[in-house]
Formats: C-alpha cells, structure tokens, sequence
C-alpha cells in the first residue's frame, strides 16, 4: 500500500468536479474554501464552479482531475462535490498517468468512484468523508479532518449528537438526536480499512475496474473492516447488495463491517437496516449508525489504512495506522 505525502500548511490543494459542480451550494462552498485558504493555498479547476448535475462532459472532468494529478504545485487533490455520474468518466482517467503521480485524493459519496478504485486495484490509499465544499461548519469533527489531511491520525470517537434525517435538507445544521452506535457484541478489532458509498461499490461490481477479489487476497493476513455510506437505500435493498458482495467473496477475511447512518430510511417488507445487516452478515461483528456518511458529524475513513477499532457499550473509536 503506497501513501502519499500528506499536504502541509501553505501548500496547494487542487480542487475538481469528477461528478457535480457546486453552482447549486455556492455559499457553502464559498464558505468552505475561506476556511481552506487560511491555511492552504487553492487551486481549482474550470468546472468546479459549474451548476447542473453534472459538471460538464465526462471526458472534460476526467481531464480535469488528470491536469490536477499532473500538476507539481497541487498536493493533494480534493472533489468539489458528490453526484450521481462520475462512473460516466472512469473511461476517460488515464490510470497510469495517475498511479506514475501519487496523490491523496479525498471526497464523498459519488467520490467513491475514484477512491475505491485507487486503494483496491491500484495499492494507493485514498481519504474518504469530505467535499471541498464540506469544510463549512464549526465542528470538531472538521478540525479533526484538518489534521488527518495533515498525518496527524488522531483518535476519532463516536460524537454526543448527529443530524437527524428530519433535518438534513435544512440549510442550519441542527444536532438534534444523540448518537448510539447500534452493535450486538463488544468490538476489539484491527484490519484493513476499505469501503465507501454502498449504492457506489454495487455499480462497480463485476465491471473491468472491479479488482476487490485481488485487493482482499494481496492482504488477507491483515484481516479488512469494511465500511459504508449508504445515501437512500431501502433496507431490503441493502440486504441484497450485501448478499452480493458475500457471494462475491467481499467479506472474506472481514473481521468487522460499519456502516454510516442512512440519510432517507425506508422498507418494503417491515425489513430494519439493522435486520439487513445481521440476516446478511451472519456471523461477521457489525455496528450500525456510525459516524460516517452524509449526515453530520462524520470521521474520516483511510482506505488501504490499518484501521483498529473498539466499539462498547454504543460508543466507538477508531484510529489509523499507515503501513
């Protein structure tokens, strides 16, 4: 696993639009890079700014995130936004061009589509939880992902309150319902950290740039905790893309799996999100509505990362080791 170096204060970010432009959020953004340009210098691409949801053709935002990856002054290269479509622009990356030029790369939700790719088929770990248009709350959780981008790997833990499903279109961010990590079984565990948005990961099953099977034998000594981010999944829909990758042989050697909480909850059948994962996984320890995902706060995930993980008692904390 190849880790690239973190980006230091006054160095550049390079921001691009793999999938959405943030026209739609621009206050947000706007507030997001102030934050960014006290410490670092920003550098971005021509679309990022672009409304619509998508941010331009599919081989303009691949060329775009490849300028970035050539480019000696951008350190690390963060997405402006999540989406639906960057699986339309996996054709167009050259990805020899990016494995020859090793970055961080950060991002969520449709992000996936990159940062999964890079850690599994390609053994270069990538950052998964914010946006660069992401940084506007005053929270700790984002001074937190401040210092990670940063390698400082501090210790993330469980936060007292998150954004509940009833507030997430609102413009405010409101804390309103106390976080309880929802596990059968207390947790002690370390492994490889891999996953990301789950409705992602499903699209890439099966395709050319699905080396997952690869991924897990290369390191299958070291055990993996998967996670996912599941947006608006329905329960029973969950359960099945999880007999998927249990069919595909993904939860070989998984010695834990997380997974975020659900932005827009529902069922068919009476079926919990809890239900799916404990009918899916069987016998593989799980933990549902974790910090991680769309709701706020989030943690950040490092994939290709030994991750060690302890969960009791509703209460989780993780922290990563890069080797």
């Amino acid at each position: 696993m190849y880790y690239p170096k973190f980006i230091k204060p006054n160095e550049t970010i390079g921001i691009c639009a793999p999938s959405k432009g943030v026209g739609m959020k621009l206050d947000e953004y706007e507030c997001s890079i102030q934050r960014l340009m006290k410490k670092y210098q920003i550098k971005e691409t021509a679309s990022v700014r672009n409304s619509g949801y998508r941010s331009n053709t599919a081989f303009v935002r691949a060329k775009e995130l490849e300028a970035l990856c050539l480019d000696d002054e951008a350190r690390m290269i963060l997405c402006a936004s999540g989406g639906d479509f960057m699986f339309e622009i996996l054709p167009y990356i050259d990805w020899d061009l990016i494995c020859r030029h090793p970055k961080w790369y950060m991002g969520y939700s449709d992000p996936t589509s990159l940062l999964y790719i890079l850690t599994t088929r390609y053994d270069i770990a990538s950052l998964y939880g914010m946006n660069a248009g992401s940084f506007y709350i005053e929270h700790d959780y984002v001074e937190k992902s401040l210092k990670i981008m940063e390698g400082n790997l501090v210790v993330q833990t469980s936060f007292d309150y998150f954004q509940s499903q009833k507030n997430y279109q609102e413009e405010k961010l409101i804390f309103d319902q106390k976080v309880i990590w929802l596990h059968d079984q207390k947790i002690d565990v370390s492994g490889r950290c891999i996953g990301g948005c789950l409705e992602v990961i499903k699209d890439l099953m099966g395709t050319r740039y699905d080396a997952t099977a690869s991924f897990i034998e290369k390191y299958k000594e070291d055990g993996f905790i998967w996670y996912f981010d599941n947006y608006g999944m329905s329960a029973e829909d969950v359960y099945l893309t999880l007999l998927q990758m249990k069919y595909a042989n993904y939860f070989n050697y998984t010695k834990a799996v997380l997974f975020g909480r659900t932005c827009f909850e529902s069922n068919h059948t009476g079926m919990t999100y809890q239900d799916a994962l404990k009918e899916a996984l069987e016998d593989i320890p799980y933990v549902y509505n974790c910090d991680i995902g769309h709701t706020s706060p989030r943690m950040i995930m490092i994939n290709g990362a030994i991750m060690k993980l302890q969960v009791d008692k509703g209460q989780g904390r993780i922290v990563f080791e890069c080797q």
